[in-house]
């Protein structure tokens, strides 16, 4: 139960943080992607079901608090977490150049996925200038911040897991 609440405030704190905090003191009016660094976190700490419910619940909250509809996001950071958990076994939790080259992987499907469905749909065609003002800096940006917070993360998740094999014995 506490694995769920703690995963519950960790995913408000990187909405509330991504949509307020970081958008106002934005970089070349980019900002990183917490929810994504999350998910990819959890996705590749904990496996596909962890990394793609924490997937569904940060889409969600995009869904109805910044979309249209409600699906897009949460089936964009669903994938994202099903996929990355597909690295969890092959995953030591100190190493920082397999977290480093998969948030650089997803944020560039991520961000190639919005282009297609927001900006392609609505006849917005230039996708070199997309690509060069929007997608690489927002890359660089979310890759920077997730290696600061990806040691959080896994001092939580540990943290976590101990609580449970206590719990357990």
């Amino acid at each position: 139960m506490k694995r769920v609440i703690t995963l519950a405030v960790l995913i408000l704190i990187s909405f509330l943080l991504q949509y307020s905090v970081f958008s106002f003191h934005s970089v070349m009016s980019v900002s990183p992607n917490l929810l994504l660094i999350l998910t990819m976190s959890f996705g590749i700490m904990r496996g596909r079901k962890e990394g793609m419910l924490i997937g569904f619940f940060s889409g969600f909250l995009c869904d109805v608090f910044y979309g249209n509809l409600i699906g897009p996001y949460m089936l964009l950071y669903m994938l994202i977490g099903y996929v990355n958990g597909f690295f969890h076994r092959n995953y030591l939790m100190e190493d920082i150049f397999l977290p480093v080259v998969i948030i650089t992987f997803d944020e560039f499907i991520f961000e190639i996925a919005i282009y297609v469905f927001v900006f392609l749909l609505n006849r917005r065609l230039d996708f070199k200038e997309y690509l060069f003002n929007i997608i690489f800096p927002q890359m660089m940006y979310t890759v920077v911040v997730s290696i600061i917070i990806y040691r959080l993360y896994v001092v939580i998740n540990k943290l976590l897991k101990n609580k449970v094999e206590k719990d357990i014995l």
